[in-house]
Formats: structure tokens, sequence, C-alpha cells
């Protein structure tokens, strides 16, 4: 069954895929001309063709860096400051209400390690969801297949490794457990690790 994909249809689904392909390579040409002209604007307006899965009220802060931008889907009132890379190999989910800082990276796509697979042009992408009310802070990185849960903290300049439960606070690299939220919103400490 997997003959009959195409590298595009591997790509959004998980699969091994090749990013050499040229049905691959030309509509990531194509997204990227886009990103670049919405870049130039001082305030980004909503291009359906770039980013057809996004709410009317979500924002976006210029610049924005984005692979495809097709498979981006922001929920109501999403704020994304600037510098934000969401590379969306494999969908990227965010919740209503989310706060992404500043130079945040979202990367979907992950290499072989084998380096001779990996010089043909392999790789697979791993989707990447954010739950609601989420706040990642300013230069924090999101790994591959990474679920956040609903009101967690994610802290400025983490590498999130690990899906991150709902209702807590991460930190570091790579990123662990700091704090629990209590339904309450007063906090506790973690158990140490």
């Amino acid at each position: 069954m997997n003959q009959e994909l195409s590298n595009y249809q591997k790509m959004i689904s998980g699969l091994e895929y090749n990013y050499l392909d040229m049905e691959i390579m030309e509509l990531r040409k194509q997204q990227q001309i886009r990103n670049r002209q919405a870049n130039l604007m001082l305030d980004y307006q909503h291009d359906e063709k770039l980013l057809p899965h996004i709410s009317s009220d979500a924002i976006i802060v210029p610049p924005f860096y984005i692979s495809y931008g097709l498979h981006i889907h922001l929920g109501s009132r999403v704020y994304i400051n600037s510098n934000v890379t969401l590379q969306d190999n494999a969908p990227i989910h965010i919740g209503e209400h989310t706060m992404v800082g500043p130079n945040v990276q979202f990367y979907t796509a992950n290499h072989p390690l084998d380096a001779e697979k990996r010089c043909r042009g392999f790789e697979i992408a791993k989707a990447i969801t954010v739950g609601k009310r989420v706040w990642i802070g300013g230069g924090a990185v999101i790994l591959p297949g990474i679920s956040i849960g609903d009101e967690a903290v994610v802290g400025a300049g983490s590498v999130v490794t690990k899906d991150v439960q709902a209702k807590t606070v991460v930190a570091g690299n790579p990123a662990k457990l700091i704090k629990v939220l209590s339904p309450d919103n007063q906090h506790r400490q973690a158990p140490e690790l």
C-alpha cells in the first residue's frame, strides 16, 4: 500500500518519505515565496493559500517561518510572536488561547541516524499537538511528535523532548517537570525527579 502513496502523502501521514521528491520541492518553493511576501507586511493579513487552517482571530506577528503552511492549524485567539518557526512537514495543531513567545521553533521532521540513508533524502515527520490555553516561552524548541496538554507552561529556552502533561510547568534542556498547577491555580512543587 505504501508504494501507492506519493512522497507528499507519506510525509503528512507520518511515514518515511523522500524530501528530494519534485512534488514536495515545488510545493515548498511555492509556499516559501508566499511566506516571504507575508513577512514583508507590517501586520500579517490571513492568506488562505499560505495558511488555510487558522482561525480568523489568531494573531501571527511577522516575521514567521513555515515549511508549507498548509498543515498548520491555529485555534481561536492563538497568539504567535515574532520569529517563530513552524516546520509543518507533518501537521501542527495549536489550541485556542495559546500564547507562543518569540523565536519558538516547532520541528516535525526527523532524519535517519544512518548517514547514507539521510544523504539520499529520507526523513520522517511526526505531528505536534499543543492544547488550549498553553504558554510557550520565548526560544523554546518543540521536537517531532510532541503533545503538550491544556494549560501547560513551557519555560523560555526549553527543549521539549517528551510529551508535557496538562496543567504542568516544564523547563530546561531537556525540559523537565518543574511544577504541577492545581485546579485553583495555586502552585505546588513537583516531586523530585
